[in-house]
């Protein structure tokens, strides 16, 4: 068994090394964080919507990433519309069953994507098949195309208008950048229609 002191020192480097991402992938991103903001901004006002995807952990962000633009995050206000593909399992499943499950975000992208919405895709790799399936439907249809992953994108670099991309290649410190890149996102959103 682990003994205290070495779990201590255990959860101390994962934190630092979680502050660490944090702060290089702040510092790095934040005029792409504060564009991919004005873009869901941008697509809210004119009557758009933002969908969100992802797998697993990349689920949960999507699905918290949804939630408070629909509920709210800091500020009073209407809500925006906003869906996780993740959440409807009858579409999911019938959809993995017909067509397999690397098709499960893009049909669902193709049935409520319009021009000028947008799509937030996220991928700790960057190379989650469904996702970037879902990535190449949106821009088949007009739709700025967001991709949060890990450190250099993977494949969904070169597919997304904006990439968000954390500074590390460990899933969960990937994941724990990505909690304060959906929480940026939702606050600047809030921010920047609140000043229309």
């Amino acid at each position: 068994m682990t003994n205290l002191s070495d779990i201590q020192k255990q959860l101390i480097d994962a934190a630092r090394e979680s502050v660490r991402s944090l702060e290089s992938s702040v510092s790095r991103l934040a005029p792409d964080i504060a564009s991919a903001a004005r873009a869901m901004a941008d697509s809210i006002s004119s009557g758009g919507r933002v969908l969100v995807c992802g797998n697993g952990g990349s689920a949960a962000d999507a699905q918290h990433l949804a939630a408070e633009l629909v509920g709210r995050f800091l500020l009073e206000r209407r809500p925006y519309s906003a869906v996780a593909l993740s959440t409807d399992t009858s579409t999911i499943t019938s959809v993995a069953n017909d067509y397999g499950f690397d098709a499960v975000f893009e049909r669902q992208t193709l049935a409520l994507g319009r021009a000028g919405d947008c799509l937030v895709a996220i991928s700790t790799s960057g190379n989650s098949p469904n996702v970037l399936r879902a990535i190449s439907a949106a821009s088949t249809i007009g739709m700025k195309t967001i991709g949060v992953a890990g450190k250099g994108g993977g494949k969904m670099a070169s597919l997304v208008d904006i990439l968000l991309d954390a500074d590390s290649s460990h899933t969960p410190t990937i994941q724990e950048t990505h909690s304060f890149i959906v929480h940026a996102l939702c606050g600047l959103v809030e921010q920047m229609l609140a000043e229309r």
